[in-house]
């Protein structure tokens, strides 16, 4: 199973400070053991929301909103999309990530196609897997 495993933004983060080397060594160990593991599909550091931007959808109506956005507690400062035996095993993973100031981290399981069920067609799954295939090559880069 694919879990998404979703780093809140701080007042720091949103101010675009950047951690210290100390951090940044913890957290290369980290990823390096999660990579051994086979667990690190992929994992980034977001720039703050003062150099991004949203777009609402309202019918044929598109509005851009640039940032920066309120609530730090509501946004993303970075991700890990990890493969996983199960969801324990995610959490047990995350356990051992060297955050200690008061972070929350959050952990959602990515759907997968058999969540989708008969909605998703043979012709679907293969489009699906079509460019599934088109991609890999990618972020082998």
């Amino acid at each position: 199973m694919r879990v998404m495993v979703i780093v809140k933004a701080s007042p720091e983060s949103e101010a675009g400070k950047m951690p210290d080397t100390g951090l940044l060594e913890e957290m290369g160990k980290f990823n390096e053991a999660l990579v051994k593991a086979g667990i690190m599909l992929a994992g980034e550091g977001l720039h703050p929301t003062s150099r991004g931007a949203r777009v609402r959808f309202d019918g044929r109506q598109r509005t851009v909103i640039d940032g920066p956005f309120g609530e730090t507690k509501e946004l993303v400062a970075g991700f890990w999309l990890w493969q996983v035996r199960n969801f324990d095993e995610a959490i047990e993973w995350i356990k051992r990530a060297p955050f200690d100031g008061g972070e929350e981290i959050e952990l959602r399981p990515v759907f997968e196609a058999e969540d989708f069920g008969d909605e998703l067609t043979p012709e679907l799954r293969e489009q699906e897997a079509r460019l599934a295939a088109q991609i890999q090559p990618q972020t082998q880069a």
